[in-house]
């Protein structure tokens, strides 16, 4: 009977766990078949004849879109829409030759972008110009500077009657956490070398530098310059006379201020700026525009976006350097240095690929990661075939030290570039575990230095000593790397290094940067470069971003975490965001780290 029944349970036990298995994989099998479709129900819309290109300015504008980022949307919703940019600048060009595109509409609605890829954008809104089609573009709550800057470009804009415009400047705010780490008993040990290399000041220091505040003054006003000019000559402003508007708190202006001051053309709402649409493009009122999106014009183009055969190779090194990479699809990735060093060797050994363009939109990171990827260059170099660098909106300390070896670096106006130096952050909180918190360590080794970079013991006079050695080896090969790449003296580089910042214009001058211009620039002189003639050769993008089905759904689940945890700390976590960002890093003060030497 007992066998029975054992029997009975065991059977019992294993039909339910076949039955799971079953379940499991009728699920998955499901899940597949629900993603393919609603992936194949999220086709593009067609170009059909009287279509408007649809430019609307949300979310985040990324340097490209991993495959899967439209499903991860269409899943959360909620998640704020990313964009890539070498996608929309594909997209106006196609629109700018398709005739069944009889203009855009920008509509703005907040873009979180960085200057140098909304110059260049911008740039190409200037080029659809050309085409003799319209551009408008409209604001409904209000018009944000970074969507005025793209704005600025349209024949009209308009503007609900109870909106606003905010131009206001450029700006910058620094925490500093001197006293705060005093007060807890932490210690921020610094070993650098750079006068200007300002990312540790918040740590040691009450306030900003005098050469931290010098530099900072310079580039924001070269930037700012820049965009003001910009925008001043596109709506046929005096430089002067915007600039007084800017300081005039603009966002307090009345639309018919707005209008008597030549900032907007219009003003309507939402639904009389579409009937305005309808109009241009032949849509009968009660009908739907043909609003297309960038997506859209490259989908439904015969033009060729990679190859097997010949091509040149557009390699993106996109965050910090071997830093934790972001959401896939969603924000931009880190820089995982040997991986990046991997594709570069491919590529070396690929016959097809005739030339590169390096796309930086770096703040630096890791020094030994910066070195692996320069080598992999290097090697690159030796083939014969040409290596030119496009500079996003950041390629500064280990992302010039990437770029420096390229023989032809371009770099848009508004581009952040330099900050040649290198600095140690040791955290200490010796105080904080002995006076604060009560918690001891006894120590015991068998030599002077067997504990050495610990949160819990201070550095001693030698060790620090020795760190600042490493330090400077570090700084000397950095800059021995600029020198033989710009082909100058290493003396000369340490004169415009010292971890000073630089805005691209200033970079040019001084000879970090070669051309002002873009990704299609440098491309441009790769293909010339490499004998290759206009039209008939192609451009693949690298390191390839698949994203499987289940790493899909375990980005979903980072996702949804962020969210309540962003959700749950409400301003809290805004502060948080501005200490990654200063740390350069995805972590709050590394008070448990080791010693890490950046650029």
């Amino acid at each position: 009977m007992l066998k029975k029944f054992f029997l009975i349970v065991c059977g019992s036990f294993v039909g339910a766990f076949l039955a799971l298995i079953f379940v499991t994989l009728v699920s998955v099998l499901m899940s597949f078949i629900i993603f393919g479709s609603l992936s194949s129900s999220m086709g593009n819309a067609k170009v059909e004849k009287n279509s408007i290109m649809y430019l609307r300015l949300e979310g985040v504008l990324n340097e490209r879109e991993a495959p899967g980022a439209s499903q991860l949307k269409m899943f959360m919703p909620q998640q704020a829409p990313s964009q890539s940019l070498n996608t929309l600048i594909q997209g106006l060009k196609l629109a700018k030759e398709d005739k069944n595109i009889k203009g855009i509409y920008i509509d703005c609605r907040g873009l979180g972008a960085g200057m140098a890829s909304l110059q260049e954008l911008r740039k190409a809104l200037e080029d659809f110009k050309a085409s003799k089609k319209f551009i408008y573009a409209f604001g409904d709550e209000g018009i944000a500077q970074g969507d005025y800057y793209l704005a600025s470009v349209a024949d009209s804009i308009f503007l609900n009657p109870e909106g606003s415009v905010d131009i206001h400047g450029l700006a910058s705010a620094t925490p500093y956490f001197k006293k705060l780490l005093d007060k807890v008993g932490v210690e921020m040990q610094v070993v650098r070398v750079g006068t200007f290399k300002s990312a540790v000041e918040p740590f040691m220091l009450e306030s900003m530098s005098e050469a931290n505040r010098l530099q900072q003054e310079h580039y924001l006003g070269s930037l700012w310059n820049v965009i003001s000019s910009d925008m001043a000559k596109s709506r046929g402003i005096a430089p002067a006379k915007f600039n007084t508007l800017a300081d005039s708190v603009m966002a307090v202006m009345t639309s018919d201020e707005l209008k008597a001051n030549k900032l907007i053309d219009r003003t309507c709402y939402r639904t009389e700026m579409e009937d305005k649409l309808r109009a241009l493009t032949e849509v009968e009122k009660d009908k739907d525009l043909k609003l297309v999106t960038a997506e859209d014009i490259v989908a439904n183009s015969s033009m060729p976006i990679g190859t097997s055969g010949e091509h040149i190779a557009v390699v993106y090194a996109t965050g910090e350097i071997d830093g934790s990479p972001s959401v896939p699809g969603m924000n931009e990735d880190g820089i995982t240095s040997e991986d990046l060093a991997q594709t570069i060797r491919k590529l070396q050994l690929d016959d097809n690929v005739k030339g590169m363009v390096l796309r930086v939109n770096s703040p630096g990171g890791s020094a030994f990661g910066s070195e692996v990827i320069w080598k992999a260059l290097e090697d690159f170099k030796s083939t014969g075939k040409p290596l030119a660098v496009s500079m996003s909106d950041y390629a500064a300390s280990g992302g010039y030290y990437i770029s420096s070896g390229a023989q032809r670096i371009f770099a848009e106006p508004l581009t952040i570039t330099g900050s040649i130096g290198i600095f140690g952050m040791i955290p200490c909180a010796s105080n904080l575990f002995n006076n604060t918190l009560g918690v001891k360590f006894e120590e015991v080794s068998t030599n002077p230095n067997a504990i050495i970079a610990t949160q819990f013991k201070p550095l001693t006079e030698s060790q620090r000593a020795a760190l600042q050695r490493m330090v400077n080896r570090g700084y000397e090969t950095f800059t021995n790397r600029c020198a033989t790449g710009r082909k100058v003296s290493q003396d000369s580089i340490k004169s415009i290094a010292e971890g000073r910042v630089w805005d691209a214009v200033t970079a040019k001058q001084i000879g970090l940067v070669d051309e002002l211009g873009g990704l299609g620039d440098a491309v441009k002189w790769v293909a010339k470069q490499a004998k290759l003639k206009e039209g008939n050769y192609t451009t693949v993008d690298y390191p390839d971003m698949e994203m499987s089905f289940y790493k899909m759904f375990g980005t979903m689940y980072k996702m949804k975490q962020e969210n309540d945890l962003r959700q749950r700390m409400g301003m809290f976590y805004t502060c948080y965001e501005q200490l990654q960002a200063i740390l350069g890093r995805d972590r709050l003060l590394c008070i448990m780290e080791p010693i890490e030497i950046n650029f």
